[in-house]
C-alpha cells in the first residue's frame, strides 16, 4: 500500500476542492492508501471525503497571532501520518508541502496548481507571495501538475521549474454527467418553464473572475431578440439575497427572464435541462471543469477564451472574447438558430470528447502513474 497524503489549502467549495473529492471517490485503493490535510477547515468536502473512508485532518490555520504555531502541528501531524508521498492541492497546501521537504527530503513532494495567472500584481499580496516562494522552490518537487496547458506556461514565466511539469487535466464522471430527458423535463416543471423556451444556463459561484454582468448584458441583448429564451444561474452567492447581483437584474429588467437558484447538490440534473451552457468569466480560469460537465451532458457550450476552455470546447462549441457580451450574445445566437437536430449533434460530439479526453477514470490513471514513478524513483 502507497501512503500518499493529499495537503491542500482548505475544503470549501470550488473546482479543485471538488476535483480532489472526485479523485479520492476513484483512486484504486488496493494500491493507494490516501489521506487528506486541510490547512483550513472541514469546509463543504470534509465530510463527503471521510464518507470514502479516507481521514481528514483539519489545522483551521489563520492570518494572525496563530499563524506562527502553523508549521509545528502540521509537521507533527505529517510525522503521525508518515506518507510515502505529499501531494500538494493549490498554492498553499503546495508551499506547506515544500516547507515539510526540508523537514524530510526523503518524502518526494508533487505539486498541485490549480490557477492561472494572467498578472500577478492583481493577485492578494500574501498570495502573490506564496506563489513565488512555491515557484523558487519548485525545482525540489518531483512533478508539478497544471491542470491547463494556459497555467504551465503563465507559472513558468513566474519562475516555475520547467522540468518534470506535466498537464493532468481535470476529469469528468461521464456516469453522472449524461444526457437526461426525465431531468429536462422536471427542472422545466419545477421552474415553470415551458419546453418550448429556450435555457441558457451559467454554473459558477458569484465572483468577479466568473463575470456575471457580462453573462447578463448579453442575455439583455438577447432577449431583444428573442422572447423564448430562459436563464439559469446558479452556485455560490447566486441568489436573490444577493443584493449586488439582483439589482443588475432588476435593471436590466430581466427579473422574469432570470432565475438564481443559489447553490445547488443537483448540477447534473440542471446541466441535463439546458439546451446551452455558459462559462462567461473574465479571467482566472485554469480547466473550469463544469465545462467538460456540461459538454459530457450533451449540452453545447458558448465559452469566454480563458484559460483552457477553448481546448476543452474545441470544435464542438463556441469560444468568444471575454467581456465582450455582444460577442456572447452572437454566439448564444448562433446555436439557436442551428437546427434542433444539428443542436444536438453538436451536444453529442462534446460528449464523445469528453469521454476521449477528459474522463475521470483517465485522469485518475494518470495521477496514479505519476505516484508511481515517483516511488520507483525513489527508491533508487
Amino acid at each position: 500500500m502507497i501512503k500518499v497524503l493529499f495537503i491542500i489549502s482548505g475544503l470549501r467549495t470550488g473546482g479543485a476542492e471538488m476535483m480532489l473529492h472526485q479523485i479520492l471517490s476513484r483512486i484504486n485503493r488496493s494500491k493507494f492508501q490516501p489521506s487528506v490535510i486541510s490547512l483550513g477547515d472541514r469546509g463543504t468536502f470534509g465530510d463527503r471525503i471521510e464518507a470514502l473512508d479516507i481521514p481528514v485532518e483539519t489545522l483551521n490555520f489563520k492570518l494572525g497571532l496563530s499563524a506562527p504555531l502553523g508549521p509545528y502541528s502540521l509537521v507533527k501531524l505529517i510525522q503521525k501520518i508518515k506518507p510515502d508521498l505529499i501531494q500538494g492541492w493549490m498554492y498553499h497546501g503546495n508551499l506547506a508541502s515544500q516547507m515539510y521537504n526540508f523537514v524530510d527530503k526523503n518524502i518526494p513532494i508533487i505539486l498541485g496548481i490549480h490557477n492561472t495567472i494572467y498578472s500577478i500584481n492583481n493577485t492578494k499580496k500574501l498570495t502573490a507571495g506564496v506563489i513565488k516562494l512555491s515557484g523558487y522552490l519548485s525545482y525540489r518537487s518531483r512533478f508539478t501538475i497544471f491542470v491547463s496547458q494556459v497555467s504551465k506556461s503563465q507559472h513558468q514565466e513566474l519562475g516555475y521549474s520547467d522540468k518534470n511539469a506535466v498537464v493532468v487535466p481535470n476529469g469528468v464522471d461521464i456516469f453522472k454527467f449524461k444526457p437526461d430527458p426525465n431531468a429536462r423535463i422536471s427542472v422545466r416543471s419545477e421552474l415553470g418553464i415551458s419546453e418550448r423556451c429556450i435555457i441558457i444556463g451559467k454554473i459558477a459561484r458569484f465572483h468577479p473572475q466568473k463575470d456575471h454582468k457580462n453573462f447578463l448584458e448579453a442575455a439583455k441583448l438577447l432577449c431583444e431578440q428573442y422572447q423564448n429564451v430562459r436563464f439559469l444561474l446558479c452556485g455560490t452567492g447566486v441568489n436573490s439575497e444577493n443584493t449586488a447581483l439582483q439589482e443588475l437584474v432588476d435593471r436590466l429588467g430581466l427579473s422574469k427572464k432570470v432565475s438564481l437558484l443559489g447553490e445547488r447538490a443537483d448540477i447534473a440534473r440542471l446541466i441535463a435541462a439546458l439546451d446551452i451552457a455558459t462559462l462567461s468569466s473574465a479571467y482566472g480560469e485554469a480547466f473550469p471543469l463544469v465545462v467538460a460537465e456540461a459538454m459530457a451532458g450533451g449540452v453545447p457550450c458558448a465559452v469566454t477564451d480563458v484559460g483552457d476552455c477553448g481546448w476543452i470546447v474545441g470544435n464542438t462549441g463556441r469560444v468568444v472574447e471575454p467581456r465582450q457580451p455582444q460577442a456572447l450574445a452572437d454566439a448564444w445566437n448562433n446555436l439557436i438558430n442551428l437546427p434542433v437536430l444539428e443542436r444536438k449533434s453538436l451536444g453529442q460530439a462534446g460528449r464523445e470528447r469528453v469521454q476521449k479526453l477528459f474522463s475521470l477514470e483517465s485522469v485518475v490513471k494518470q495521477y496514479e502513474s505519476l505516484y508511481e514513478k515517483v516511488l520507483g524513483y525513489s527508491k533508487k
